[in-house]
Protein backbone atom coordinates (compact mmCIF):
# COMPACT_ATOMS: atom_id res chain seq x y z
CA UNK A 1 0.00 0.00 0.00
CA UNK A 2 1.68 3.43 -0.90
CA UNK A 3 1.56 6.08 1.29
CA UNK A 4 -1.82 8.32 -0.94
CA UNK A 5 -3.45 5.06 -0.43
CA UNK A 6 -2.70 4.63 3.43
CA UNK A 7 -4.02 8.61 4.28
CA UNK A 8 -7.65 7.47 2.56
CA UNK A 9 -8.83 7.24 6.13
CA UNK A 10 -8.49 10.40 7.12
CA UNK A 11 -10.55 11.85 4.03
CA UNK A 12 -13.71 13.40 4.28
CA UNK A 13 -17.18 11.94 2.50
CA UNK A 14 -16.70 14.04 -0.05
CA UNK A 15 -13.14 14.12 -1.08
CA UNK A 16 -14.11 9.71 -1.18
CA UNK A 17 -17.34 10.96 -2.99
CA UNK A 18 -15.07 12.28 -5.84
CA UNK A 19 -12.36 9.58 -5.88
CA UNK A 20 -15.03 6.73 -6.04
CA UNK A 21 -15.76 8.45 -10.02
CA UNK A 22 -12.64 9.45 -10.85
CA UNK A 23 -10.49 6.63 -9.50
CA UNK A 24 -13.29 4.36 -11.17
CA UNK A 25 -10.88 2.48 -13.61
CA UNK A 26 -7.90 2.21 -11.67
CA UNK A 27 -6.52 0.01 -8.37
CA UNK A 28 -7.58 2.69 -6.01
CA UNK A 29 -10.88 2.30 -6.18
CA UNK A 30 -10.91 -0.76 -3.67
CA UNK A 31 -9.65 0.78 -1.56
CA UNK A 32 -12.12 3.94 -1.72
CA UNK A 33 -14.91 1.49 -1.57
CA UNK A 34 -13.01 -0.53 1.71
CA UNK A 35 -12.62 2.86 3.26
CA UNK A 36 -16.20 3.68 2.87
CA UNK A 37 -17.37 0.11 3.72
CA UNK A 38 -15.46 0.57 6.88
CA UNK A 39 -17.41 3.66 7.76
CA UNK A 40 -21.09 2.26 7.27
CA UNK A 41 -21.48 4.66 4.16
CA UNK A 42 -24.20 3.08 1.43
CA UNK A 43 -22.62 3.87 -1.89
CA UNK A 44 -23.33 3.45 -5.71
CA UNK A 45 -21.66 4.60 -9.13
CA UNK A 46 -23.03 4.73 -12.51
CA UNK A 47 -23.12 6.50 -15.87
CA UNK A 48 -25.54 8.65 -18.35
CA UNK A 49 -25.31 10.80 -20.94
CA UNK A 50 -27.91 12.71 -22.09
CA UNK A 51 -29.10 16.23 -23.48
CA UNK A 52 -31.92 16.52 -21.02
CA UNK A 53 -31.61 17.93 -17.48
CA UNK A 54 -34.87 15.54 -16.09
CA UNK A 55 -33.07 12.30 -17.89
CA UNK A 56 -29.47 13.09 -15.85
CA UNK A 57 -31.68 13.38 -12.53
CA UNK A 58 -33.89 10.47 -13.24
CA UNK A 59 -30.93 7.87 -13.98
CA UNK A 60 -29.05 9.50 -10.88
CA UNK A 61 -31.82 8.89 -8.82
CA UNK A 62 -33.03 5.86 -10.02
CA UNK A 63 -29.23 4.23 -8.93
CA UNK A 64 -29.83 5.50 -5.51
CA UNK A 65 -33.22 4.15 -5.15
CA UNK A 66 -32.11 1.09 -7.29
CA UNK A 67 -28.94 -0.01 -4.77
CA UNK A 68 -30.49 0.90 -1.60
CA UNK A 69 -28.78 3.99 -0.91
CA UNK A 70 -32.28 6.44 -0.03
CA UNK A 71 -35.46 4.73 0.49
CA UNK A 72 -37.38 5.39 -2.13
CA UNK A 73 -40.82 5.68 0.15
CA UNK A 74 -38.95 8.50 2.13
CA UNK A 75 -39.81 12.26 1.06
CA UNK A 76 -36.82 13.60 3.23
CA UNK A 77 -34.39 11.38 1.87
CA UNK A 78 -35.48 11.81 -2.20
CA UNK A 79 -35.65 15.41 -1.52
CA UNK A 80 -31.83 15.39 0.21
CA UNK A 81 -30.78 13.44 -3.04
CA UNK A 82 -32.50 15.74 -5.37
CA UNK A 83 -31.04 18.98 -4.39
CA UNK A 84 -27.63 16.90 -3.95
CA UNK A 85 -27.74 16.66 -7.58
CA UNK A 86 -29.25 19.76 -8.64
CA UNK A 87 -25.86 21.38 -6.93
CA UNK A 88 -23.68 18.84 -8.85
CA UNK A 89 -25.20 19.33 -12.00
CA UNK A 90 -24.61 23.15 -11.72
CA UNK A 91 -20.97 22.78 -11.22
CA UNK A 92 -21.26 20.87 -14.89
CA UNK A 93 -23.48 23.13 -16.63
CA UNK A 94 -21.15 26.08 -14.72
CA UNK A 95 -24.17 27.39 -12.99
CA UNK A 96 -27.34 27.08 -15.90
CA UNK A 97 -29.10 24.48 -15.49
CA UNK A 98 -29.89 23.92 -19.17
CA UNK A 99 -28.51 21.25 -21.47
CA UNK A 100 -30.57 20.47 -24.62
CA UNK A 101 -32.69 23.97 -24.85
CA UNK A 102 -29.50 25.85 -26.01
CA UNK A 103 -27.77 22.12 -27.47
CA UNK A 104 -25.49 21.02 -24.33
CA UNK A 105 -25.36 17.35 -24.04
CA UNK A 106 -23.75 15.62 -21.12
CA UNK A 107 -21.79 11.91 -20.75
CA UNK A 108 -20.99 11.79 -17.22
CA UNK A 109 -20.27 8.96 -14.44
CA UNK A 110 -21.71 9.93 -11.17
CA UNK A 111 -21.56 8.16 -7.26
CA UNK A 112 -23.73 8.55 -4.57
CA UNK A 113 -22.70 8.58 -1.01
CA UNK A 114 -24.49 8.12 2.25
CA UNK A 115 -23.25 7.96 5.22
CA UNK A 116 -23.47 9.78 8.65
CA UNK A 117 -21.05 12.89 9.44
CA UNK A 118 -19.59 13.64 12.80
CA UNK A 119 -17.53 16.55 13.62
CA UNK A 120 -19.03 20.38 15.25
CA UNK A 121 -22.49 21.34 14.37
CA UNK A 122 -22.64 19.42 11.56
CA UNK A 123 -24.05 15.26 12.96
CA UNK A 124 -25.76 13.45 11.34
CA UNK A 125 -27.00 11.55 7.91
CA UNK A 126 -25.61 13.53 4.92
CA UNK A 127 -25.66 12.20 1.05
CA UNK A 128 -23.21 13.55 -1.61
CA UNK A 129 -22.82 12.78 -5.21
CA UNK A 130 -20.40 13.63 -7.44
CA UNK A 131 -20.14 13.88 -11.65
CA UNK A 132 -17.08 13.77 -13.59
CA UNK A 133 -17.52 13.86 -17.74
CA UNK A 134 -17.80 15.57 -20.55
CA UNK A 135 -20.47 18.20 -21.98
CA UNK A 136 -20.57 20.18 -24.78
CA UNK A 137 -22.36 20.30 -28.35
CA UNK A 138 -24.40 17.19 -29.64
CA UNK A 139 -21.58 16.54 -31.80
CA UNK A 140 -18.10 14.16 -31.10
CA UNK A 141 -15.30 16.47 -30.72
CA UNK A 142 -17.13 19.22 -29.23
CA UNK A 143 -17.10 18.59 -25.35
CA UNK A 144 -14.58 19.34 -22.46
CA UNK A 145 -14.20 18.42 -19.26
CA UNK A 146 -16.45 19.41 -16.69
CA UNK A 147 -17.38 18.22 -12.74
CA UNK A 148 -19.78 18.85 -10.01
CA UNK A 149 -20.47 18.00 -6.75
CA UNK A 150 -23.35 17.98 -4.49
CA UNK A 151 -23.67 17.98 -0.40
CA UNK A 152 -27.24 17.69 1.28
CA UNK A 153 -27.93 16.27 5.07
CA UNK A 154 -31.01 14.03 4.95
Amino acid sequence: MNNQVSQINNFSMGKLTSLLVLMHNTEMVKEIEQELISRGCQYTVGKVGAMDLSKVVSAIETSAKTNNVINSNSYREVHALYHAILEAMQGVSRGTLQLGDILRTVGLTFSIVRGNIDFSGYNGEWISVFVYGTIGAPKKGFEHDALGFGFNHI
